[in-house]
Parts: C-alpha cells; structure tokens; sequence
C-alpha cells in the first residue's frame, strides 16, 4: 500500500519526543529526514540525517527541500535567556516557515506549549479560542509561533497544527501531570491525525491524554479526528503517595503552567 507521503523532515529528532516520533512516523512515509543540532547515531536505513541549526536561514531552506510535510520538535524545550528563545524558538521557527514557503511544503506540525496559556488559573477550563497568556520567555516564544502559524495560513494558505504539548512522559511524574499528562502513544497517534486530516488550516490543539482531570477543551480541534486512550488516572495513588499536595497559593496548583508561572525572570537569575 502506498504511504501518503514521499518524505517527511521531523526536527529534534534527538530529543525525547522526537526519538518517540521516529517509531511512528515510518507508517506516513518512504523517507524520513532526521535532524538536530547535533550530530546523530543509530541512523536507520529510511533516515536522512541532517545537522542543522535552525538560526541559519540558508541551513533551514536547504532542509527543506524536497519536504512534503514537516513534524517540528527542534528548537529550545525549557526556559531559557532570552538570546537563546530568540535564536532557536523566534528566529530559527520564522526560517522553518520561510523554508517551507519557498520550498512549497504542504504542511507543518509542531510542538507549541501549554506555558503560551501558562497564566490561566487552574479553575478555569479553555478551549483554543482564549487570548494568550505566556508564563516564561518560552511561553512567550511559543505565542510567537502560533501566531506565525495562523498569518502563514491567512496570507499563504499554509497549513499547521500547534500542538499545546502539556507533559509528556511514560507516566505522569507529579500531582499537576494529572491534568497535563500527555502519553506517548496518544502523542504518537495525535501526531498521525494531523497527517491523515484532510484539511487542517491552521488548527490549535491541547496535546493531553484521555485524563478525568481537565484543564483544557479540545472542541474546537475535533476535525483532526484525535481521540487519546490513555488517562492519567490510573497513576493517580501512585503520584500522591509520592508527592504532597500544593498549597492554593503555589504557582504548581494556581497556574496551568504551574512551576514556569513562579519562575523570577530568567535573566536576571542567570546573568550572562
């Protein structure tokens, strides 16, 4: 049986959730381009690996060549100083999208954050119509890229997903995974509806599991067809036997973007 795609490039390829995505994303594709910062191992005989640094212009365009559709989970993970989110998560995602437009790529998933929505309280359930409220440097950065997502749809007719990731790991770590866990076989099945969806135009979706918990709505999503397996309730006993519970007050439980929304200003605890 065909597959539905010629190549498919995934960046942060050496990442923890990219290494996760090489397993499945194979199913989409003949040829799978690999790439990181770094130089990779254990290359499969399907992978093309690429280093790449995504603050260079020319480096971005040439990864994207010959591209039908790109899984982007390169870029600054955490927190950071500025000149860091603004080279790997700014300026480094603006070249992936002018790579992609000059290269004629179809379609773009990536790894957006629950932190561009981190000042939320807790109480308050939403959905992705809600106006931005980042937590951090990197929220702030994540923002910036849904924002390049939906201009790059109404002026080109480029097409993305912005996956608001909330945590994912094997196994909820902490009280707040509860409601952010997202498992990585849902992630890994998210990840295949928004390559199957027939039409997507720039869509915004929670990446959480299946969890009795909830803080986020995923309705306005529904088109992607994304329907999650796990839930982070099955942990439950074990996460509170191993953690106590926060205070009211504590950013961890006031805040959807729990710890990030307490954290002082990066730069100024981390000079240069």
């Amino acid at each position: 049986m065909a597959k539905r795609y010629n190549r498919i490039l995934l960046t942060g390829a050496a990442g923890n959730l990219g290494k996760v995505l090489r397993e499945s994303l194979p199913a989409h594709c003949e040829n799978l381009r690999i790439s990181d910062r770094d130089e990779m191992t254990d290359i499969a005989a399907h992978e093309e690996a690429v280093v790449c640094d995504l603050a260079d212009a020319d480096a971005c365009l040439a990864l994207t060549k010959d591209v039908d559709a790109i899984i982007h989970m390169g870029g600054q993970s955490i927190e950071g100083s500025w000149e860091n989110v603004l080279n790997a998560n700014i300026i480094g995602f603006y070249n992936m999208y002018e790579g992609c437009r000059k290269n004629g790529v179809k379609r773009l998933i990536w790894g957006s954050s629950n932190h561009a929505i981190g000042f939320y309280p807790r109480t308050q359930v939403i959905d992705a119509s809600v106006y931005p409220r980042p937590d951090t440097n990197y929220g702030v950065s994540k923002v910036f890229g849904e924002a390049v997502s939906q201009y790059y749809w109404d002026k080109y007719h480029f097409e993305s997903v912005s996956i608001r990731i909330g945590s994912c790991f094997p196994e909820p770590l902490d009280r707040r995974m509860l409601a952010t866990w997202l498992s990585f076989r849902d992630f890994q099945h998210l990840i295949d509806r928004c390559l199957i969806a027939p039409r997507v135009e720039h869509t915004i979706i929670y990446g959480i599991s299946d969890n009795d918990e909830k803080l986020w709505d995923n309705k306005l999503a529904s088109h992607l067809g994304y329907r999650p397996k796990d839930n982070a309730e099955d942990y439950r006993a074990k996460v509170e036997a191993a953690s106590e519970q926060k205070g009211i007050d504590d950013p961890m439980f006031k805040y959807d973007g729990g710890g990030f929304a307490g954290q002082p200003h990066f730069d100024d605890v981390n000079p240069s």
